[in-house]
């Protein structure tokens, strides 16, 4: 394995390409983040310059920030690639869950319903071991039992990068082809090739108040509440999700460059500074990922 960003490359784009090869209804999920929009242009590395052979989708809340989705339609579209959206808005209207103050844990039953409607056999995840402990203990191909359902005892080995991608009928794949980098790591290859990410992970100035010790952005699916002072602060985002549960952090950092040197001396993760549902209980991620969440 070449070292540094190229190496990681090469493992992404071999576990992309097995993918290919092994599964027949593949799926890569794209929110607009920064993640999925690396692992994206990976994959279109991967097999350039055919076409990419994936489909992709995106678990929409209905709760995004606005700037988020125009950029991944743009995206999508310079790409020339159909987005297939999981609607939560979809499933709280069809009487399968019920709606809350934060959508983010709804995700997983429209996930699952897109999964089991379109047959995907093998869905393809920006998630990375660096961002939290559940995230840590999987498998880069991960199984999926008939629910969507992950066992994190029930996992199978990975000995020499070699993958066992047997599947019975109903059953799937969730697979994580960067899943071996950290935040700088997405950050210099976005450095490395100019990619161009949504606004809000630069540095501006918007409305914000304090809970929970994090900066909330007033938005119109989150709104400060009585003791909660709403005032105008320089943030930036480090991650991009659901806008009732994601938190800004203050920052100047204006460029690419900013936010690599910014991200060099963080000694918080992404999601333990900015991620408000994961601080539910020590196993939040690891219950939502039982129960099928990415």
């Amino acid at each position: 394995m070449r070292p540094g960003i190229t190496g990681l490359e090469d493992e992404a784009i071999t576990i992309i390409r097995e993918v290919a090869a092994c599964f027949e209804r593949p799926v890569i999920l794209f929110s607009g983040g920064k993640d999925s929009v690396v692992m994206l242009h990976v994959a279109v590395r991967a097999f350039a310059p055919a076409k990419l052979p994936f489909a992709i989708m995106h678990v929409d809340t209905g709760h995004n920030f606005p700037e988020v989705i125009e950029f991944r339609d743009r995206c999508l579209a310079g790409f020339g690639l159909d987005l297939t959206v999981a609607s939560v808005q979809a499933a709280i209207d069809a009487g399968k869950v019920a709606d809350a103050p934060s959508r983010n844990p709804l995700q997983t039953v429209a996930l699952l319903d897109a999964i089991a409607e379109n047959k995907f056999d093998a869905v393809l995840g920006g998630g990375r071991r660096d961002e939290e402990r559940a995230r840590a203990k999987e498998r880069v191909f991960s199984h999926r039992d008939t629910f969507g359902q992950w066992d994190p005892k029930n996992q199978r080995p990975e000995l020499w990068n070699i993958y066992n991608t047997s599947l019975r009928p109903g059953e799937h794949f969730r697979v994580f082809p960067i899943s071996n980098w950290t935040e700088l790591d997405v950050w210099s290859y976005i450095q490395q090739h100019d990619i161009e990410l949504p606004s809000l992970y630069f540095a501006h100035r918007r409305p914000v108040f304090r809970r929970g010790g994090m900066l909330m952005a007033e938005t119109e699916f989150l709104h400060a509440e009585a003791g909660e002072e709403v005032f105008e602060e320089q943030v930036r985002f480090r991650t991009v999700g659901d806008a009732t549960c994601t938190a800004a952090v203050e920052s100047s950092a204006v460029s690419i460059a900013d936010v690599v040197a910014e991200t060099s001396i963080a000694r918080v993760t992404e999601r333990g500074a900015t991620r408000a549902d994961d601080k539910i209980s020590e196993a939040g991620m690891e219950d939502r990922k039982r129960q099928g969440y990415f």
